[in-house]
This record gives C-alpha cells, structure tokens and sequence, in this order.
C-alpha cells in the first residue's frame, strides 16, 4: 500500500460527523445509524442484534469467519437524585472521570430533547484553602438553571436520563485529532476505513470478514460478548486505545512505554493468540508500518478478552492507537498513528487463508 495518505476528505467528514454524535453506553444508536450509512456501500449485508451491536459482512456465505472490531459507545453519566433546589447528581455510566466534571457543560438526553445543564463548583474565594475539597461523586452535581425539583421534572429530566459532554471534534497543530469519545469511536472508524479500502481495491477475501461495531464495552465488553457467540468467528482482531504515557504524571515503569505518533501498539497478553499476533508483527515489518509493544496481564481489559474466551477459544489480537487523556474530553490521537492501525489492519487481512487455524502447536 502507498504510504501517502489513505483518509480521504469523506473519510474526514464523516469522522467528525461520527465523534460529533453522542453515543453513551446503552444509547449507541443514533451513532450506529452514523456507521452503518458510511459502511453500506463497502459490504454486502449488515446483521444486528438486540442491544445494537452492528455488523456489516463481506463474503457473508464463507465458513471462515474473521472479525475487525471496535467499540460504539462512549462513557457518561445517569441523573441519579434530584434537589428540592432543582440541583441534579449523577452515577457514573461507565467510567466517566468525576475530577473533571466541575465547570463542564453537559447535555441531558430526555424524551423532549436535549437539556442544556453543567457541572457547579464552589468558587475559589469561597473554599476552604486549608483543606480544600476534591471532586468526588458525592459532590459534584448539575445545574440546569431551575430553582425546584418541579421546574427540572417540566424539562422532562428524571432520574436515568444520560448526560453527555457536547465538547466537539478539533484538530491541533495539523496532525492531532482531539475529541471526547476518541476512546473507542475511532476504532468503529478505523475498522470502516479497512472496508472501504478492501472495497476500492477490489480485494476479494478468501473468507468471511465481519466488520464488528459492537456496544457496551465501557461497562464490561458486554457488546463483544454478545456478538460473538452471534457471529462464531474463528479469527477476531481488535481495535481498541491505549495511553500515551509519555505524558506528565504517568509512570512508563508501571503503565508501559508508548506514544501518540511512533506507531499502533501491539499487544503481548494471554487473551492474545501468539500466532496471529506473529503474523501482525511480521506484516507490519514487511510494510515498513511503524509499531509499538505493550504487555498486559492478566487481561487487555479490551473487547479481546470477550473474544478470545468465546465458543471454544477464538483465535483473538489486540491493535492499539496510542491516545492521551483518555475519558477525558480532550482526547487526542496522532493522524499518523490512526493511519497506521488502518494499513496493518488491512495489510494483516490480506495474510490471512482460508481455513488458517492459528493453532497454538503450529
């Protein structure tokens, strides 16, 4: 493949117009309809299932199965009690930081459309400069401009409405795409740019491939454990993030050693077939793809735990694109990076034979 630049301006289109769209755990919808729109031209059939996980599918009637998966949903908060006042607390809907929550502007998602609100915090002159009190769940809470548990309840907030951060797509200096809900949407992106190139090169795959959004993941790979047992794959490689810890505050001895713009990062970990992650090592040797190595225990903490541990054992790898901040709103990747994932992932494809088991003896 060419090294210039693969991301088309559509590409880029839709990007922002998919990291733009709330889609909070349990409410991945809106956001899927995004995907599948951009996808249905690369694919020759999409399956769903109950929760919302979408599959666009290639070669659907091949009895070798290989997915491409990444995740839909982006952390966020529940209205969990409201005031007398009219003040709003929230539980976290996956894991959503509470230390940065103080000044953020928020969308509550009712059944009359979204409600403006945001995170107050005691002034500065006000606080006690002695001991002063950190952000923590039992503190921080949403102000709607309402005076009375009534006025809030007439905007049609009640308590389980979803609350999203509105912060929007941006890039900085050229190269660096920032975003909330970097973690894990640009995976559901990279994943269909694998198709759309597959597509425009004519690439005819001698199996099935399942292009996976799959839902639920900030809250226990939910969506991953559901499609697969759908799905039944005997390959699945997984896009996910990791932390850019070169950043301050982060300790390489103990998080690892990686950063945005040196390549995707690959992982070594028990959930990880040995064989297919060779195969992605070489691939990206071969194709002079800048990579990275990341070590994890006793899980990736990833949707390649679901997969690997399904039906019997599934021939399961983890791609990583390096990120900062993450469940922050301000999350950033490197274009480069994102880029990279998209050709090793493609590059990686084309490896692959019919019927090639991984077996752990080979």
């Amino acid at each position: 493949m060419s090294s210039k630049s693969i991301l088309k301006e559509s590409s880029l289109t839709f990007l922002e117009n998919y990291l733009n769209n709330a889609s909070p755990t349990g409410y991945e919808s809106d956001g899927q309809k995004l995907w599948m729109e951009y996808v249905k031209p690369y694919v020759d059939t999409f399956i769903t299932d109950t929760y919302g996980t979408v599959v666009g599918i290639i070669n659907p009637d091949a009895p070798y199965r290989v997915v491409i998966e990444g995740h839909a949903d982006e952390i966020a908060w529940y209205v969990n009690y409201i005031t007398d006042d009219g003040l709003i607390y929230v539980v976290r809907n996956g894991g959503s930081d509470h230390q940065i929550a103080p000044s953020k502007r928020v969308n509550i998602h009712t059944k009359k459309g979204i409600v403006k609100g945001l995170f107050g915090w005691p002034a500065i002159h006000t606080r006690n400069r002695g001991k002063e009190e950190s952000p923590k769940i039992s503190n921080i809470f949403i102000d709607c401009g309402c005076g009375s548990k009534e006025e809030i309840e007439k905007l049609g907030i009640h308590v389980g409405c979803v609350i999203t951060y509105p912060d929007e797509f941006m890039i900085l200096n050229e190269n660096k795409f920032v975003c909330r809900a970097i973690d894990n949407r640009m995976g559901g992106f990279m994943i269909a740019e694998v198709a759309r190139l597959l597509h425009e090169n004519k690439i005819k795959l001698p199996f099935g491939l399942y292009v996976t959004n799959s839902v639920q993941e900030e809250v226990g790979l939910r969506g991953a454990e559901m499609i697969t047992k759908t799905i039944k794959p005997n390959v699945a490689i997984v896009t996910d993030v990791c932390h850019d810890t070169s950043t301050p505050m982060i300790e390489a001895k103990t998080e690892g050693d990686t950063k945005i713009g040196k390549g995707p990062v690959i992982t070594y970990a028990p959930a990880v077939q040995n064989n297919l992650r060779e195969l992605i090592l070489t691939t990206a040797e071969a194709n002079e793809i800048p990579f990275q190595r990341q070590a994890s225990s006793r899980s990736t903490g990833t949707d390649t735990d679901a997969f690997a541990y399904s039906n019997g054992g599934v021939a399961s790898a983890l791609i990583s694109l390096p990120l900062r901040y993450m469940h922050t709103t301000v999350e950033m990747v490197h274009r480069e990076d994102v880029e990279n994932v998209i050709k090793l992932i493609y590059e990686t494809l084309l490896k692959i034979e019919n019927n090639e088991t991984f077996s752990y003896f080979k």
